[in-house]
């Protein structure tokens, strides 16, 4: 019973748009479906670094400092504003035949680093995950399972959204003017989400 409030709830949250999902529709519109595809696994690895430092107790002690949390976030939010400026400029650039911008490797790294420097993440793991935990049970293990969980329902829901982006980025390709104005807001939209990071505040 526990096991399925957990996934019913995990469900709930990974289908609510939040900052995951803007930004994969936002690279996927900079860069393309590939690229998309490629933000989102990034973004799940990331998000796996997350889950297996709270299974060993390394994101709370993150979480205990304010130093290491302010540090953690000024990296997570400068490398999205960084990101998106990069997108902006690269918005008056040409699209090539083959509609990829950075490419998908660079994207999947991309992708890792911006999940696996969101101090974000692991408060919501730290705060989430706990409640669906057996004390009486290998309390790592589980954390590690339910973390997996959470972080594939998340993943899926991010692809359904690549690929709903992707066409309209498609549409959007027979339209140059058109596509700039679109890759300069996917640009403003991931420097946003910089931003929103650099604004917030540690968890009590």
């Amino acid at each position: 019973m526990s096991f399925l409030l957990f996934l019913a709830a995990a469900s709930i949250i990974a289908l609510s748009p939040g900052p995951g999902i803007f930004y994969v529709a936002a690279r996927t519109i900079a860069g393309g479906r590939a690229e998309g595809l490629a933000s989102s696994f990034g973004t799940a690895i990331g998000g796996l670094a997350h889950v297996a430092a709270g299974a060993v107790g390394v994101s709370a002690l993150v979480m205990a400092s304010a130093e290491a949390f302010t540090l953690l976030k000024w990296l997570g939010a400068l490398y999205l504003i960084w990101l998106g400026c990069k997108t902006m400029r690269e918005a008056r650039i040409d699209v090539p035949a083959g509609g990829a911008t950075v490419g998908s490797a660079r994207a999947f790294r991309d992708g890792i680093v911006v999940e696996a420097l969101n101090p974000k993440t692991a408060a919501f793991f730290l705060a989430f995950l706990p409640q669906f935990v057996d004390p009486s049970g290998a309390i790592w293990l589980q954390f590690l399972l339910l973390g997996l969980v959470s972080v594939v329902l998340n993943t899926a829901v991010d692809v359904a959204v690549v690929f709903a982006a992707a066409r309209a980025r498609t549409f959007a390709l027979g339209r140059p003017a058109f596509l700039r104005r679109m890759r300069t807001g996917a640009g403003l939209v991931i420097a946003g989400l910089g931003i929103g990071l650099l604004l917030s505040r540690r968890p009590a």
